[in-house]
């Protein structure tokens, strides 16, 4: 590695539950994950890809020192580096997971693509979506693989209604509405960072495109600010599909502290001979206690045995699974992310002019 990382810190007891492998995968090829971000998400991928098997978490990476030694303290068995240019740079590396904040996935994802690394980048693709129609140039002319981490495509839920959905079984979809709501608290913490709708309403922008298989021709939103953040506190899109079929996406980051729930997000999608429900916001575990009730998240990243499980260590798997059979991944790809980009690019556009956006020849169709 590189003179610029950090030496490895020692395991304290608070770290030891996470730290684990099976046995069972010593024939599997292990690859090499580095993690360039390490804010609540990074560690959470870090935490779930100590106990992935067949992958090893190799080395970590903070521009910000205090948190980078916190960090190194809870995975020692990682080198710890401030600049993401160690990383990229690095000969022992063969998936960079990039988890910083989603201005800076452009840059950083283009130049590990560049230096030949597979790249799992979390959503939004990029800032922009002509930073996405440049890092989809980029990805093509690289040997890796790069990936953007749309999760719910590996919550199973999401995937039962996509079979649903192609099995011709509730018919031609007509409606889709989706809510990704909330509380006061967590969205306070990320109203300076992100909008709701780039920030949750791209999920279901997503999701809705993946079940039709295709973009939408017009975006119409409207954004509502209520706090002095940077970013409005909650937004609505309607997404108008060809053939007679309309999303609407409702993103509020500002519901009553007092719900019980993670997050309120339902998904509801109505055809002509049928219907289907996706309901995230019941979690199927409550708890009671001095402060209330309260929901714990059961899918995407809950700890059980000390291990991270779920959505998003089917996801990862997924992604190492491609890299070792030397396989572009299909569940997601490259083009579908960028066009959730430039559809809630757009939305954000409507709201700011209170005018419709025609998005026909504007989105890769994926």
């Amino acid at each position: 590695m590189p003179s610029g990382i950090l030496s490895a810190h020692s395991l304290p007891a608070a770290c030891i539950e996470a730290v684990g492998k099976d046995s069972n995968i010593m024939s599997m090829k292990t690859i090499r994950w580095g993690i360039i971000g390490l804010g609540r998400f990074g560690t959470i991928h870090a935490e779930t890809l100590q106990s992935l098997p067949g992958s090893e978490l190799v080395a970590i990476c903070n521009h910000n020192e205090p948190r980078l030694r916190q960090a190194a303290d809870c995975f020692p068995r990682a080198a710890a580096a401030r600049h993401y240019a160690d990383l990229v740079d690095a000969t022992d590396i063969d998936v960079i997971s990039i988890t910083t904040h989603w201005q800076q996935h452009y840059t950083i994802a283009e130049a590990a693509l560049k230096a030949g690394k597979h790249v799992f980048l979390e959503k939004p693709m990029a800032a922009t979506g002509e930073q996405c129609r440049r890092l989809l140039a980029v990805a093509a002319a690289s040997p890796g693989y790069l990936m953007v981490g749309h999760i719910c495509r590996f919550d199973p839920r999401v995937t039962l209604a996509k079979d649903a959905i192609v099995q011709g079984r509730i018919g031609h979809v007509v409606s889709m509405h989706a809510k990704r709501n909330l509380p006061k608290a967590p969205g306070n913490i990320r109203l300076d960072k992100i909008s709701p709708l780039m920030g949750d309403g791209i999920h279901d922008a997503d999701l809705m495109m993946w079940f039709l298989g295709r973009t939408p021709s017009r975006v119409y939103a409207r954004n509502v600010r209520s706090n002095k953040f940077i970013y409005p506190d909650l937004g609505w899109a309607m997404l108008e599909f060809d053939d007679n079929a309309v999303g609407v996406i409702e993103t509020n980051w500002c519901l009553p502290e007092t719900v019980p729930t993670v997050i309120d997000a339902r998904l509801e999608v109505v055809g002509t001979g049928g219907s289907l429900t996706i309901d995230c916001s019941h979690t199927g575990f409550t708890l009671i206690d001095a402060n209330g009730p309260g929901m714990s998240d059961t899918v995407y990243w809950p700890q059980q045995h000390g291990q991270r499980i779920g959505a998003l260590a089917t996801e990862l798997a997924y992604f190492a699974d491609c890299v070792r059979r030397s396989t572009a991944p299909t569940v997601i790809t490259p083009d579908e992310a960028a066009r959730a980009v430039i559809v809630m690019e757009a939305a954000e556009q409507s709201a700011a002019t209170r005018q419709p956006v025609e998005l026909s020849g504007v989105a890769p169709s994926a």
